[in-house]
């Protein structure tokens, strides 16, 4: 009755001539209380009784036009009725709906609930369609010639031009309609389709004016779903040390790494820096150069090569897939090269240290990779040359006679596939064949060339696991002979020599096997975990693994110490290994008692090292645990022991490739004894093999405080403006002695003194903004080596520390503040996106100390807020947030993380609710000051990286009150931070997110 009393009413006022004003008083008489106009649908009564007559009746038009602005209906019910009429031949009517269009869609807003405000969002999306199809009308009128006159349809039309541009032009419009079109998938779908008759429309007039005008509209109407994903690249810079610091961390301390994290970590960084392409890549070949030119001699330097030659182009192979489009990837790489080609003194440095042109090398593999077309390959290589013949040195210096590493590690590629297959044939049938493949990778450096190539390629782990296989079959004796006997003495030693060196070199964790996948653990597994020492690892001599059964150990201690020749036949030679700990002890205590003489001692070392050396490698792992136990007097026998395994063969030798595996064992045994070496103060001369095998050992300088060198390398680090691999090193040496609460609080520290106390010299070249951000971009690198870890205790202990005292308020200031925002958000990020994924290999190898126990520091439930949230959410008495009745009781600490149902009992994420929790009580606070400073650039560095604010973001643990909080900031009130910080792939987060647009 009340729509019929409405028209009426309205008809009423039409016949009595009606002001506008009187219209609105007596509206109010007729319908004094009850429901509101827009529940009465007055805006589509009106438009309905005005468009009833070939031309619109203006008197009823002024009405609709006085409640407009009168606010008595809303805007999105007036552009919902104008978006049901369709009958775009009558052109007064229609030109009088763009005027009334006109009066509002550039500052469209709605205070009511986030209902109201999901409905501007459709309205406006209606809207939109409507003045689509009826500019798209208009147009093929003009083109066919219907009108009486040209000119009147070209007016027709250029409202609807204009009318487009002013509403598409304003970004809170787009913002809003960026909701639609995820509320209404349909409606944008159509819209789509409107858009292209909209195009070929517009293409097939010859009015240019027109033509760039529409152009102009279907951009900003494209825009609108990829709003959120476009940045502007970095075009100002030209170095970027956390790139280089990236790829120089995972060259030194993680060539066996898998390729797709370092993929996503490289990603992360070029997305959150906005690194152009070209420049990105650019970085990775400097990085790779500098490492190169860097590495010490020997393994480190085949690691790095093959890092370089091998590795890198397959990663840059999965990186084409994440950059778009496949031809602009390869123009890219080609735009690197070419810069690369600019820095000849690092080239003709590198080509000198490599013995050989490392960018043609560099070059053909990226051609086979796909990375360069042959025309760009060819046009490198030629401008290369040509820079080489204006150095002649280079090739004079070239040595002939030493065959360059890259060119080996790109021939040790293939040799690994066959060695694997060769691997896999039944070693029972031709053990011979199969040692003399064995023996020939002993010769030289090809064992190094080989496991540095399987490792930059992936295939470390099968070459370990078919070498356990291999030292598992020997353990299997059958009806042999001498000969057999010998050559499965040999097989035995070799794969455990080698098996010893890869742990040493890559890491024990390339050797484990899959726990689901084996029956039974493998010989040198159990022995390589519970037997030998390594950095950290702390051995207990009296373990069970080094007690074995009493007989054997005495028929060993007899073999040892007679005068005859050790024979190899039907002897169990891992028996004899776990055995060797046990008879170690009993002829150690018979010298000290005085049993023996030093002579015989000298007899059994021999005798220990004479055939297979693995029981030597054996017997010094347990001899490393057993002086740790001793007291100062008590060590000099059982090191005097170390000295005689370790030094040369008294006796003559008769097994096969006996120096080959010395050396290995030195190498093996050096890597040994070095923790117990220096903490005994010991001297052991390890024979000499041409070059240091331990290049990164003991870098910190002795007798200093672990703070000050710390701040030292720190200081030299930012002087020089990149991290070099000796630093590396040391950062994680300090890392792994302190601990990584004392590594990230003084790091920080210290960078806050720095960023403070930039000297005037400093100054003159460079702003004190350039130099803080270097140092963020240092100070990203070097968290780098322990990523996860270093993160939970700046968000979780350090930024809360700072943010809760007014004492550290100073701290937050510009320009520490800003860059310490953009530090713990980088920091945020790349824990997040890659803390699903397995920890690297370098940081499962470090044993570091209990950091807390997050659970009790953050008592987060899945169920129950913590008392932190409890606190937090106390303050908020703004129960009418929301409209509907489930919005009302939401608790200020609802965030979208719950609503997907993120797991809460993992510390990054307590870590990051927790701290969310914090921003938006800070924000809520009636008192702000520098706290409230560094909490917006927190956020606006959150937008800034972010290329979305979605499911997968960090920001999805910020309670959905925070929002409203937010935009009162002045800096954070723009409709796409607003989209950026909620998640709209909720229903409830596309709510908050319109209200919040609409009432800016």
């Amino acid at each position: 009755m009340k729509v019929v009393n409405l028209k009426q009413a309205i008809l009423q006022a039409w016949k009595e001539r009606w002001s506008d004003y009187q219209w609105a008083i007596n509206m109010k008489k007729f319908f004094p209380k009850g429901a509101t106009w827009d529940i009465l649908n007055l805006a589509e009564a009106l438009l309905e009784q005005a468009m009833i007559g070939p031309s619109p009746n203006p008197l009823i038009l002024s009405y609709l036009k006085y409640a407009i602005s009168s606010q008595m209906v809303s805007y999105s019910t007036v552009l919902t009725a104008i978006s049901k009429f369709d009958d775009f031949s009558r052109d007064l009517c229609i030109q009088a709906l763009l005027d009334i269009m006109d009066m509002f869609c550039d500052r469209l807003s709605c205070h009511g609930k986030a209902e109201e405000c999901i409905g501007l969002c459709r309205a406006l999306l209606s809207a939109l369609h409507w003045l689509l199809r009826c500019t798209t009308a208009s147009a093929e009128r003009l083109r066919e010639g219907l009108e009486m006159g040209a000119t009147t349809g070209e007016k027709q039309l250029t409202m609807c031009l204009q009318q487009l541009q002013k509403i598409l032009s304003s970004t809170k419009n787009r913002a809003l309609l960026h909701i639609a079109k995820l509320e209404e998938v349909s409606s944008w779908t159509a819209i789509e389709q409107s858009l292209l008759k909209f195009g070929e429309m517009f293409a097939s007039l010859n009015n240019s004016h027109l033509q760039s005008q529409a152009e102009e509209c279907g951009a900003l109407i494209r825009s609108i779903p990829i709003m959120l994903s476009m940045h502007s690249e970095q075009l100002h810079k030209t170095g970027f040390p956390t790139v280089h610091a990236v790829v120089l961390l995972e060259g030194t301390m993680n060539l066996t790494g898998e390729m797709q994290p370092l993929v996503e970590q490289l990603m992360m960084v070029k997305r959150m820096q906005r690194i152009p392409t070209p420049l990105f890549v650019l970085e990775i070949w400097k990085a790779c150069f500098v490492g190169l030119i860097e590495s010490p001699e020997g393994i480190e330097e085949l690691k790095w090569t093959a890092f370089t030659f091998l590795k890198i182009p397959q990663v840059l192979v999965k990186l084409k897939k994440y950059v778009q489009g496949d031809k602009d990837f390869t123009e890219d790489v080609n735009c690197a090269f070419e810069f690369l080609l600019k820095l000849t003194p690092l080239l003709d440095k590198a080509d000198q240290r490599c013995n050989c042109d490392c960018i043609d090398l560099l070059l053909q593999e990226c051609s086979k990779q796909g990375l360069l077309s042959e025309l760009n390959t060819n046009n490198l290589k030629e401008k290369r040359a040509a820079d080489r013949e204006e150095a002649p040195w280079l090739k004079s210096a070239e040595n002939a006679n030493i065959q360059p590493n890259p060119r080996l590690i790109l021939r040790a590629e293939p040799t690994v596939t066959n060695i694997l297959k060769t691997m896999d044939a039944d070693h029972s049938k031709t053990p011979e064949g199969l040692l003399g493949v064995l023996g020939h990778m002993l010769s030289g450096k090809s064992l190094d060339l080989l496991l540095a190539a399987a490792a930059a390629t992936g295939k470390l782990k099968s070459f370990a696991q078919k070498f356990i296989k291999l030292n598992e079959f020997t353990k299997h004796i059958n009806n042999e002979n001498s000969k057999g006997a010998s050559v499965r003495a040999l097989l035995f030693d070799i794969s455990f020599l080698m098996l010893c060196h890869v742990a040493q070199t890559y890491g024990s964790e390339v050797i484990l096997s899959e726990s689901s996948t084996v029956d039974e653990v493998p010989f040198f597994e159990t022995w390589m975990q519970t037997c030998m020492p390594e950095e950290g690892k702390i051995l207990n001599p009296d373990h069970p693994c080094f007690r074995p059964n009493s007989t054997n150990v005495e028929s060993l201690v007899a073999l040892l110490n007679s005068t005859f020749e050790m024979k190899h036949m039907q002897m169990k030679w891992h028996e004899a290994c776990l055995s060797i700990s046990a008879a170690i002890l009993e002829i150690l205590n018979a010298w000290e008692n005085g049993v023996l003489a030093f002579e015989s001692i000298q007899k059994i070392t021999d005798n220990i090292k004479g055939k297979v050396c693995s029981l030597a490698v054996c017997a010094v792992a347990w001899l490393v645990a057993h002086v740790r136990m001793l007291g100062l007097d008590e060590r000099e026998k059982s090191l005097q022991m170390i000295r005689q395994l370790v030094g040369p063969l008294c006796s003559e030798n008769t097994l096969q490739f006996y120096s080959e595996r010395v050396v290995i064992m030195s190498s093996i045994l050096e890597h040994m004894c070095a923790d117990v070496l220096q903490q005994t103060a010991t001297q052991i001369k390890f024979p000499s093999t041409g070059m240091d095998t331990m290049p990164y050992w003991n870098l910190l300088p002795p007798k200093r405080p672990i703070k000050e060198v710390l701040t030292s390398i720190f200081a030299e680090v930012l002087e020089k403006g990149w991290v070099d691999s000796r630093s590396i090193h040391i950062f994680d040496t300090l890392l792994h002695m302190g601990g990584v609460y004392w590594f990230c609080n003084n790091l920080v520290k210290m960078f806050n003194v720095q960023s403070r106390s930039i000297k005037f010299q400093e100054l003159l070249k460079e702003t004190r903004k350039e130099y803080t951000l270097r140092a963020v971009d240092l100070l990203y690198s070097i968290f780098c080596l322990d990523m996860q870890q270093v993160t939970l205790i700046l968000l979780g202990h350090i930024l809360p520390g700072l943010l809760t005292d007014s004492a550290k308020w100073h701290s937050l200031m510009d320009p520490p503040g800003t860059a310490l925002a953009k530090l713990a958000v980088w920091c945020a990020l790349s824990s997040y996106s890659s803390h699903k994924g397995q920890a690297s290999s370098r940081q499962k190898k470090r044993h570091r100390e209990d950091i807390e126990d997050y659970i009790s520091l953050f008592p987060l439930d899945d169920t129950q807020p913590s008392k932190l949230m409890r606190l937090l959410s106390s303050n908020e008495d703004d129960a009418n947030v929301l409209a509907s009745p489930t919005d009302r009781s939401m608790s200020s600490s609802l965030s979208a993380s719950q609503m997907h149902t993120v797991n809460m009992r993992d510390p990054l994420n307590r870590v990051l609710a927790n701290l969310f929790l914090l921003i938006s009580s800070i924000l809520g606070a009636k008192t702000a000051g520098p706290h409230t400073q560094f909490v917006q650039w927190f956020m606006e560095e959150c937008v800034d990286c972010l290329e979305q604010g979605s499911r997968g973001s960090i920001l999805q643990f910020m309670p959905f009150t925070t929002v409203s909080e937010l935009v009162k900031v002045s800096a954070m009130s723009s409709p796409k931070v607003v989209l950026a910080i909620t998640d709209l792939s909720l229903p409830l987060g596309r709510r908050v997110a319109a209200k919040a647009i609409a009432a800016l």
